[in-house]
């Protein structure tokens, strides 16, 4: 039985898609409204049984490759030429494949959109979603250069963060290494000269013998309980419930959570901003902002904000109430709404919200470095005191 996706609103006035099967798209919709639901698109579902199909490029190809069908459509090419020339001076084999099996699919008189659908894993809701708001405005062109914007900025701050994370994390790494090292080989036949001397040695030299000989005994268990309890995590991450608990908890750290507000915020403004600006309905255009959020508290609150602009609300508004988004985007959400340039008002509080973000990042990165410093510091202290504490304790009984 054929496969279909769809897309529906339901009574709240709430989108929502996925995918059923049915014998035919009128088939599909009958269940849909039987189920209460709207539909509002239903469309082939991909060839999950092929290779493209389950092919998924990464961030950095997608915007390369976005950036470059961009250029080609701009420059007045049309579809099916540009797909071809793509194929053609891909490097990667993959990519030449997508652009082979996208222009077919245009050949056969399929519209982009419902190429694009067919490979859900490579092209994500949002980027069909702009894709099919662009060609209902005839400005394909135009989306897609925004659309290449957009995830080049967002590949550029991925990459930011990296780069900031990097040394923090070699450092620890390191760091818990070489102690690690320190305990179960070197210290204890450092510390075995002093036990064999019967002398009464300190507490702190006790307690570091103590804690050598639990990590020579159980060190293992605690490795594999370490990986146990991360896997647990990671598990309970994929809870809705825990995942949005844990996510408030970081939105209310000191520090962090202004930064991933800002994130947040951003990837909301810079969506919504290309979405309007490509003439997509507002109440539709916050359904798809809402679903980039990655935090489940402000995407529930974004959500909230759309039910409230139905009944009437102002966005700026509905915004301000939520009490979760920067007043930089708010305010400039007001004046967008009264000058009637609300797409660029969204594109300028997006690249401040980024521009803050770095600058958090960066801040974040600077106490993180030292206190690491720091702690390592003071581990190699009590260290070296414990090795140390006895050698002066027995050069003053000769004395």
């Amino acid at each position: 039985m054929p496969a279909f996706r769809w897309e529906a609103v339901d009574a709240r006035g709430q989108l929502r898609h996925g995918l059923l099967d049915a014998d035919t798209p009128r088939a599909a919709r009958d269940r849909l409204r039987a189920d209460g639901l709207t539909p509002t698109a239903v469309e082939d579902a991909p060839e999950r049984g092929t290779p493209l199909a389950r092919l998924g490029l990464s961030a950095l190809a997608l915007a390369l490759l976005t950036r470059q069908l961009a250029t080609l459509a701009l420059s007045g090419m049309p579809l099916d030429r540009a797909l071809a020339a793509l194929e053609e001076q891909a490097d990667d084999p993959r990519v030449g494949a997508l652009c082979s099996a996208l222009r077919g699919h245009l050949a056969a008189g399929e519209p982009l959109a419902t190429a694009l659908a067919r490979y859900p894993r490579t092209f994500p809701p949002l980027y069909r979603g702009l894709v099919v708001a662009g060609a209902e405005t005839g400005r394909l062109a135009d989306v897609l250069a925004r659309l290449a914007d957009y995830l080049e900025a967002r590949q550029a701050l991925r990459q930011k963060f990296v780069v900031a994370l990097i040394y923090p994390a070699l450092v620890t790494v390191i760091a818990l290494s070489v102690i690690a090292v320190l305990l179960v080989y070197v210290v204890p036949q450092v510390v075995a000269v002093y036990q064999q001397s019967r002398q009464t040695l300190p507490f702190l030299t006790q307690a570091l013998i103590a804690t050598s000989n639990a990590l020579r005994a159980i060190g293992w268990l605690l490795v594999l309980g370490a990986l146990a309890l991360a896997f647990a995590f990671a598990w309970a991450l994929r809870q809705p419930a825990f995942r949005v608990r844990w996510q408030a908890l970081l939105l209310a750290t000191p520090g962090i959570g202004r930064l991933l507000q800002s994130l947040d915020a951003a990837r909301f403004a810079s969506t919504l901003a290309i979405l309007v600006a490509s003439g997509a309905p507002l109440l539709r255009a916050l359904d798809a902002a809402a679903d980039v959020m990655r935090m489940g508290p402000m995407s529930a609150a974004a959500r909230t904000a759309g039910t409230l602009v139905r009944q009437g609300v102002s966005l700026s508004r509905a915004l301000r109430e939520q009490r979760v988004f920067p007043p930089l985007l708010v305010h400039l959400v007001a004046n967008g709404e009264q000058s009637g340039a609300l797409a660029a008002m969204l594109e300028r509080a997006a690249a401040e919200l980024e521009r803050e973000a770095e600058r958090r990042l960066t801040w974040v990165a600077a106490l993180i470095q030292p206190a690491l410093i720091v702690a390592m510091g003071a581990i190699v202290l009590v260290l070296v005191l414990a090795v140390m504490l006895p050698i002066v304790a027995m050069n003053q009984l000769i004395r």
